[in-house]
């Protein structure tokens, strides 16, 4: 009956901050902001190579943020994306993993976050804004990186876009629902004018009513409400469930003292070595956040895991955003790989198989908590100034953000070519390998080796430009 068992803190996150924006996610549903998503996606990307494919991750990004629940926005946004992709011929593995890679996606996506930007601020006590800023980088690199691979492999297998004439124009879909974008726009304003976050909540959800009202396209009769009161309901119940059995696990974990004896174990095992306690972090992250939706898998690796780093001085916040990553994307691990499954369901496939192809799509996210762990200038927020609370948004040095901007780009663009084997034409076995080491040395905290692993890049991409262009030179 104590605060250590089901009324605990991961109940209460449920409570206030989980039920209200899935809730929200239901009304902007309901509205038809899914439907704008995609069909501006569309009209963004739909006639580009590949273009159904760039689509979903588009669109399931945008959704995931707001609802929190990956394996729920697979299902609902991929009942959409994945026949246009089949379509267009990808192949229906790719085209499940494609979805899920993007739906787990959104959960380390600003503003919301899948509601986890509001539990991170109350679990380590620092603002709202700064986490939201930290959070910004990471998740549009990870969000390039999966368009690159979708793109490389359109490529590959010569996947053509959906005829411009078929698609919406952008123009268009602003004018007929782009005043959905006003809720979400007065959250953040909201937030970041310092509004209890449940207040905000229920001011966003009342405002979305009645901007929903401006066209009747998307204007929503009283049976429309209820039924999104009923859908935000069903779908949150999933979620503030594993919440109340992550509160048994964590005052288990608090009693038994296993916390204390992981974290001296990772210790252990780490031997010193930053990168290895790194490691064996992961390692434990990902399987604490097996099966879990975002909400409950952040809180179990933040009290679980998140200490083993802190105890070799990491900084809160890195080492809070790391689990994060790590128990956010145990969704896309085989062999408990939810949301891929849930693709695989939707699109036909083999869930292992989809499973596969989805960790290799999400390949970034497993690199780029590494990169902002060792450069924590990717982050965009002045670790040592927050530490020390100088003041609300201490901002990282620009030069520094600028460097590890570009560093991180270049070896991401390497790691998808290398791992699709294509670019601008088809890449050799060892091509690729060469790649993608060249790309692990292009992220690593060091000059040397970022200057060696880009010229490296830089060569095996130029030797392939030239092959491709030498191929679409007409004969003489």
């Amino acid at each position: 009956m104590s605060t250590e068992g089901l009324y605990s803190t991961a109940i209460a996150a449920s409570v206030n901050f989980i039920f209200l924006f899935i809730l929200f996610g239901a009304f902007l549903q309901k509205s038809g902001m899914g439907q704008f998503f995609n069909d501006l996606a569309m009209a963004l990307a739909g006639a580009n190579k590949g273009g159904p494919a760039k689509v979903a991750v588009v669109s399931s990004g945008f959704m995931g943020s707001i609802n929190g629940a990956a394996v729920a926005n697979v299902v609902s946004t991929g009942a959409f994306t994945i026949p246009l992709m089949k379509k267009v011929g990808y192949n229906k593995n790719f085209a499940g993993a494609v979805e899920a890679s993007a739906s787990v996606g959104g959960q380390i996506l600003p503003p919301i976050m899948g509601a986890s930007a509001f539990i991170m601020a109350e679990t380590t006590g620092i603002n709202y804004g700064v986490i939201a800023l930290a959070a910004v980088l990471p998740a549009i690199l990870y969000y390039f990186a999966v368009i690159l691979q979708v793109h490389y492999r359109a490529g590959k297998r010569d996947l053509k876009g959906i005829p411009r004439a078929d698609l919406p124009r952008v123009k268009e879909v602003l004018l007929e629902r782009g005043h959905l974008l006003i809720p979400i726009i007065g959250l953040i304003v909201m937030l970041f004018m310092n509004m209890p976050i449940p207040r905000a909540a229920i001011f966003t959800i009342f405002l979305t009513i009645i901007v929903a009202t401006l066209r009747k396209s998307t204007r929503m009769s009283f049976r429309d409400i209820f039924d999104a009161m009923a859908n935000g309901a069903q779908q949150a119940l999933s979620v503030m469930i594993a919440c109340a059995v992550v509160g048994v696990i964590i005052g288990v974990v608090s009693l038994t003292g296993f916390g204390a004896v992981l974290t001296s174990a990772i210790a252990s095992i780490g031997a010193g070595s930053l990168f290895l306690t790194l490691f064996f972090t992961m390692i434990a992250s990902m399987v604490l956040g097996m099966g879990l939706p975002s909400i409950p898998a952040y809180i179990i690796t933040a009290t679980m895991a998140a200490p083993a780093l802190a105890e070799f001085g990491v900084p809160v916040l890195l080492a809070h955003m790391f689990v994060f990553y790590f128990g956010i994307f145990a969704n896309v691990t085989p062999p408990v790989a939810l949301a891929a499954f849930a693709g695989a369901g939707v699109s036909g496939g083999d869930p292992m198989r989809t499973g596969f192809q989805a960790l290799k799509l999400s390949i970034a996210g497993f690199l780029i908590p590494f990169i902002f762990i060792y450069e924590p200038a990717l982050l965009m927020v002045d670790i040592e100034g927050l530490a020390a609370n100088a003041r609300e948004y201490p901002l990282a040095n620009v030069f520094d953000i600028i460097i590890v901007l570009i560093t991180t780009v270049i070896g991401l663009t390497a790691l998808s070519a290398g791992l699709e084997g294509f670019f601008k034409t088809h890449l050799g076995v060892i091509s690729r390998f060469v790649l993608i080491a060249a790309a692990v040395l292009s992220v690593a905290p060091e000059t040397f080796t970022d200057i060696a692993g880009i010229i490296i890049i830089a060569v095996v991409l130029g030797l392939n430009y030239f092959k491709w262009k030498n191929k679409e030179l007409p004969a003489t």
